[in-house]
């Protein structure tokens, strides 16, 4: 096990190609590291290999997500992600501390941070609703990745009309961030709720429209009904 993340990265080379790195570059304003794969071709390998190390204690998984994380390499943190989320049958409280740190420590673009926690801090969420209390706390971060993490960790539970005062609660202390990726997340965050919730949603986003972000409005009203659309965005 001590090479299997040297395996990884000489398949994701052998995979590489200089035109996908390019084409990836431009969904990020922020320079990427990366091999140039397609997100399919990742994920399988990270599947492949995984077969080789589930049996593994899961601290010891764990350990081998950071090594890919600590590299930098953007298809490395999905593997990772993955790989955590495969074991969340196994999670246990103070595996948030992992989590935590993985998102103030490692990640420094949009798709790493949703595919970490979408799945494995939204999955963990579920299972200790409790720490909802901590991403109020991540919120207020001065972290970039940790806002916006703090509101894309709940898209799936919002999505089932979970945590709904929560995610209020999390979009005022996120309300007039600056931060564009920021205001997709909770916009993000609104939308996903509006599927179980969408009166309690349309209610909100009407109350903060004078001072709401145009971006964030518009993600949060992106799945409502054309004449709910129109009244949230007049001015």
């Amino acid at each position: 096990m001590e090479n299997i993340t040297n395996v990884i990265r000489s398949q994701l080379i052998a995979n590489s190609s200089e035109d996908i790195r390019l084409s990836g570059q431009r969904f990020f304003k922020e320079e990427i590291k990366s091999y140039g794969l397609k997100s399919a071709d990742v994920i399988k390998i990270g599947k492949t290999y995984f077969k080789q190390i589930e049996s593994l204690q899961k601290k010891d998984i764990f350990k081998l997500c950071e090594e890919l994380w600590e590299s930098g390499y953007i298809e490395e943190s999905f593997i990772a992600c993955n790989w955590s989320y495969y074991i969340h049958k196994k999670y246990e409280p103070n595996d948030f501390k992992v989590f935590e740190k993985w998102v103030n420590t490692y990640i420094n673009n949009w798709a790493s941070c949703d595919t970490l926690c979408n799945h494995t801090v939204g999955e963990f969420l579920e299972m200790y609703p409790n720490y909802i209390a901590e991403l109020k706390r991540w919120a207020k971060s001065n972290n970039r990745w940790m806002k916006r993490a703090a509101a894309v960790s709940l898209i799936i539970p919002a999505r089932k009309g979970l945590f709904l005062n929560d995610i209020f609660d999390i979009a005022n202390i996120l309300l007039l961030n600056n931060d564009d990726l920021v205001q997709k997340g909770y916009g993000w965050m609104l939308k996903s709720a509006s599927k179980s919730n969408q009166k309690a949603v349309y209610d909100y986003i009407i109350s903060k429209k004078q001072i709401m972000p145009r971006t964030a409005l518009r993600y949060a009203i992106e799945k409502m009904p054309k004449e709910l659309k129109v009244k949230a965005m007049e001015k």
